[in-house]
């Protein structure tokens, strides 16, 4: 799964451990697909809790949408970061599912 940080080592070739920051995003809601979570588009006023991870190469961001498969798509979404750090809201990417529902579980990070 993306948000552990020895997983985004390996999918993107890092050496040092990613720092993540954690964040909300709302309008969404989370599901299982199969063992990975499957972020989704919810209710007015859902909130999914999560990390963020800054990519800084447009090759690091290939890399992760090749790992996601066509399963899911790039999506731009407003990010509020919890962490008290830094600026508390900018606009960030999802990997939103665009698979078949009909295989989702309830469940989901």
């Amino acid at each position: 799964m993306l948000s552990d940080p020895t997983m985004l080592c390996d999918v993107l070739g890092l050496e040092n451990e990613p720092q993540l920051r954690p964040a909300t995003i709302t309008g969404y809601e989370c599901k299982l697909w199969g063992q990975y979570a499957a972020l989704l588009h919810g209710p007015t006023g859902s909130v999914v809790h999560g990390a963020v991870y800054y990519v800084p190469t447009v090759e690091q961001g290939e890399r992760l949408a090749r790992y996601e498969t066509n399963s899911y798509r790039v999506e731009p979404r407003c990010i509020r970061y919890t962490d008290g750090d830094r600026s508390m809201e900018e606009l960030g990417y999802t990997f939103k599912f665009v698979g078949n529902g009909n295989d989702l579980t309830e469940g989901g990070v």
